[in-house]
């Protein structure tokens, strides 16, 4: 999975690319995005996943899309991204 940073007036937007695992709420995904770090002693690369909470405005999401999310202003507790693209659609 991929993670890109861009400039605004504002800040800087996060970008992040991941697998939605849940669409059961209205106008939200669920996403979880991996990343790979280095354990420092070892030097073995392990992927970690986290869970994060998106905005989707039409409902278009399903459950095993690849998705593209951007950070953006807290619109609830827990959802600080916003659905930017759907890059590949899960088999029906």
């Amino acid at each position: 999975m991929s993670e890109a940073n861009a400039t605004t007036e504002s800040g800087t937007i996060r970008t992040l690319t991941g697998q939605v695992v849940s669409d059961k709420m209205d106008k939200s995904i669920t996403v979880a995005v991996q990343r790979q770090v280095r354990h420092p002693v070892y030097g073995k690369y392990i992927r970690l996943t986290s869970k994060v909470m998106a905005h989707d405005e039409e409902n278009e999401c399903r459950t095993g899309d690849t998705v593209s999310i951007a950070s953006c202003r807290p619109l609830s507790r827990r959802k600080t991204y916003r659905l930017v693209s759907i890059i590949e659609r899960a088999s029906r």
